[in-house]
């Protein structure tokens, strides 16, 4: 009788996953360290982990269930203690009526199988699961939730004590704070939201820019939880009634991050969120970030200027850092001295001198930067233009042979200009300083793995003066891996707007935003909107995605004109 790893080995040469050749090397490899056959095979890298067990689940005639699909209920840790789960390598996926679906490394394990069985009091459907998102699903689930057996080597009955009550507490508090950290990592999300109501404790994820409810520890861990983050932020922790910002490092996967946190008194106690600053090693280039083509190409030619301002606009959460960065990191070179001057800085940089704003010892942008000219700048970012006499300090950095990068809170990218003359700068010295304005925002990807042919409805056509036939639209279905949202990841839709004779003309005539507007579009300027529509069109995105984040605008021609009636003129 073949053993289950010869079964495996037919199984991957028969199906060609496998040649005969590297089956043999992964069986030879097996024996000399002693491992099984499946772990040798994941080890030098001939396959990968989930290609295995599927083809395991085919030799068992058992079903595979990708993990990564389903959202299970962290409350089954209650079924099976986690010392059971750990010796096991199983876990209770789902409930349904008497039976219990678990996921396990090994369903051909009988004997474990009759254990679960005894444990869980209740008829057992195996399923095989890939080990890795095994054990990191029996990780999380009890980490999270401070069931079972508690912390990793605790005695099976054992009971987690109070996080005041000493030390041994503290291992369970630790590893669910660590846990929520590392799958805020593992969605991609930006934010982490702790926040505590009269009954319920909320763990809530900001992924593509929406908010995701996911389960978390109940409302009893909330008290450990925020001590253990105000010991890794180093903040005070007897002060409960005032908020608190800190900051530290997270290490997971082979990678650290920067963790910003914010820590503010709530009627029902102390909520946290946390932001998980991005990495300088995560900056591409232009195209990768969605700019088009002709676009990138303009911007890969402005920035090579030696002295000017170009300027990004837009909302908070829509990119401007992330624009900046990734033309900070095309000028970072030995032989350019850059300096920034943010609040908070959220991307660190090799080269890059770095300066953080503080109000509370009179470091502000306007004083920072009057020092940082000091320093012998070549090129200078400034977070953000805030206030008039930084906007003035900024232009003339400008004028005076430097290149500025800065931000602006601004709806479009004309709307710059009159933002500049409200902060009392001259339209001459404006004329003279400002190489071209971006505006952006952020639209949601739709999800390659459960993306469908779709057509848009009626009225969100006629607001594009789409036709539907007229691009391959596409639709996300909802899986496991979207969060059945549809969508998974973002990508900007731009509009870049180049200080090209028309628009200098109507920044000396101190024209209104739309005048300005007109004369960059009749210069070549492209829209946000019609970067969406192309995004669309294409189906990396969805245009009710870009009708909700992007506002059609008016050429200025007629205030009264319908805005759909706008749009058609526009796309002519």
């Amino acid at each position: 009788m073949l053993s289950h790893d010869e079964f495996l080995v037919a199984a991957l040469v028969e199906d060609g996953t496998l040649t005969r050749e590297r089956a043999d090397a992964a069986l030879r490899h097996a024996q000399e360290t002693g491992v099984a056959f499946d772990e040798a095979v994941v080890a030098m890298g001939l396959l990968t982990s989930r290609q295995v067990a599927v083809v395991r689940a085919e030799t068992s005639e058992h079903p595979y269930v990708d993990l990564s699909m389903y959202d299970v209920d962290f409350r089954n840790t209650a079924l099976l203690p986690r010392g059971s789960a750990e010796t096991l390598r199983a876990f209770p996926l789902f409930v349904l009526e008497r039976t219990v679906t678990v996921g396990m490394e090994n369903p051909l394990d009988l004997r474990a199988v009759d254990q679960l069985r005894a444990l869980l009091k209740s008829e057992v459907d195996p399923v095989l699961c890939d080990p890795g998102a095994l054990r990191a699903l029996i990780d999380r689930a009890y980490s999270l939730t401070g069931d079972g057996a508690g912390a990793p080597g605790q005695r099976e009955g054992a009971t987690a004590t109070t996080p005041e009550s000493g030390a041994d507490a503290r291992e369970p508090i630790v590893a669910a704070v660590n846990q929520i950290i590392a799958q805020g990592l593992d969605l991609g999300a930006s934010d982490i939201h702790l926040g505590p109501d009269e009954h319920e404790l909320h763990l809530r994820y900001r992924v593509d820019g929406t908010l995701r409810a996911v389960q978390g520890p109940g409302l009893a861990a909330h008290s450990g939880l925020i001590q253990r983050l105000k010991v890794m932020a180093n903040l005070d922790l007897t002060q409960t009634r005032r908020p608190q910002d800190g900051k530290f490092r997270f290490s997971h996967g082979g990678r650290s991050v920067d963790v910003r946190l914010s820590i503010i008194p709530t009627v029902c106690g102390e909520n946290a969120v946390l932001r998980l600053l991005a990495s300088g090693a995560n900056i591409k280039d232009f195209p990768t970030l969605g700019f088009p083509a002709g676009a990138a190409q303009d911007l890969e030619r402005i920035i090579e200027n030696p002295y000017g301002m170009i300027l990004v606009t837009g909302p908070t959460g829509s990119g401007k850092t992330t624009t900046l960065y990734t033309a900070l990191k095309r000028l970072n070179t030995a032989d350019r001295n850059i300096m920034t001057i943010e609040d908070p800085v959220e991307i660190r940089m090799p080269l890059v001198r770095q300066v953080q704003v503080n109000p509370e010892i009179g470091l502000t942008f306007a004083g920072a930067l009057r020092s940082i000219l000091r320093q012998d700048p070549d090129v200078v970012f400034v977070g953000e233009i805030r206030d008039e006499e930084t906007a003035r300090i900024s232009v003339q950095a400008a004028l005076t042979g430097h290149l500025v990068l800065s931000s602006l809170h601004t709806n479009d990218a004309a709307g710059a200009v009159p933002r500049l003359r409200d902060l009392h700068c001259p339209a001459f010295a404006v004329n003279a300083a400002l190489l071209c304005v971006i505006a952006q925002r952020l639209v949601r990807r739709t999800c390659p793995d459960c993306a469908r042919p779709a057509a848009p409805g009626a009225e969100v056509l006629r607001l594009f003066a789409a036709t539907g036939q007229d691009g391959q639209y596409v639709r996300g279905a909802g899986c496991g891996r979207c969060g059945s949202s549809g969508y998974r990841g973002r990508v900007g839709v731009y509009e870049l707007m180049r200080t090209t004779d028309g628009v200098r003309a109507a920044i000396e005539a101190e024209a209104s935003a739309d005048e300005v507007r007109r004369r960059a579009i009749a210069d070549g300027m492209r829209l946000m909107w019609q970067d969406g529509l192309d995004k669309a069109r294409i189906g990396l995105t969805t245009l009710e995605e870009v009708a909700r984040v992007v506002a059609v605008q008016s050429t200025g021609e007629s205030e009264d004109a319908p805005e759909r009636d706008v749009v058609r003129r526009l796309a002519a």
